[in-house]
């Protein structure tokens, strides 16, 4: 059987990591990373290779943090991709798994999280729903005391790395995956929701606040016509880096003016 070679360019760890310091990441700081790897080209090695060349170019004194979200632990009435019928919802409630750092997968965010979610000693937060894993010296300090009820606002690892000055890094991935806007949402007026999840006590519901992103593109274009942002190319990837804390800074004025959402609490049914 005849198969198609494998299309370019050939992407190696010693690339990569050329490609990240040419971008402008520099040794020990602080790196929150979302990542395509299907983006970067014939990459030799996979995500293994792509993790040891940013973490070459963090080095020992850089911390290199990755959103981990697992999603799926989540209420089936929900599902669309794909739906499950009705009469399995309960059974699924009763049934599913309790989130556990150390063994639930990530889901949705790539290959190259849930490589840096195993990799020997990365720390991972504790929220069922939004975790983010991290390697580095300052691992424990940006993914303790993520609070049950706070998917990405003041007690998540995005606080943390805006107070620490981390930055975001692009890594062939668009603005619809900058979690750091979503740490925005939290500070405007907007919506609250119902999420329910498995627990350890059985199923639950929370309050949580909204979040959704809605025309996160058109706020990453305008973000990055008015404020610095670092692009470049990373095999055939195209990355940006800025400051999680200009993100953060610029989405609140932007989503308050662009895409107001009604304050609301849901209805208790719901």
């Amino acid at each position: 059987m005849l198969t198609s070679p494998p299309t370019g360019p050939l992407v190696t760890r010693d690339t990569i990591a050329e490609g990240l310091r040419e971008l402008g990441v520099r040794p020990g700081e602080i790196l929150l990373a979302h990542s395509s790897l299907s983006s970067l080209g014939w990459v030799c090695g996979g995500p293994v290779a792509v993790v040891q060349g940013l973490l070459d170019v963090l080095g020992s004194d850089g911390t290199l943090v990755v959103p981990t979200q697992s999603g799926d632990l989540s209420d089936p009435a929900l599902w669309s991709s794909p739906p499950v019928p009705e009469e399995w919802w309960e059974t699924i409630r009763a049934s599913m798994p309790v989130y556990d750092p150390g063994t639930t997968p990530s889901r949705g965010v790539g290959v190259i999280p849930e490589t840096v979610r195993t990799w020997p000693g990365a720390l991972r937060s504790a929220h069922p729903h939004t975790s983010f894993a991290a390697l580095g010296p300052r691992a424990a300090r940006i993914v303790e005391g993520h609070a049950p009820d706070c998917r990405l606002g003041e007690r998540s690892p995005l606080a943390r790395l805006e107070a620490l000055g981390a930055r975001v890094l692009l890594l062939g991935a668009g603005y619809d995956s900058c979690t750091s806007f979503h740490l925005a949402e939290y500070r405007i007026p907007g919506p609250l929701a119902r999420v329910g999840r498995p627990g350890p006590h059985g199923w639950e519901v929370l309050t949580e606040v909204s979040i959704t992103s809605e025309r996160f593109d058109e706020l990453g274009h305008d973000f990055e016509r008015d404020r610095p942002v670092a692009r470049g190319a990373v095999g055939a990837a195209e990355a940006r880096l800025f400051p999680v804390a200009d993100a953060v800074a610029y989405a609140e004025r932007w989503l308050a003016l662009h895409r107001p959402r009604e304050e609301d609490f849901p209805h208790p049914g719901t």
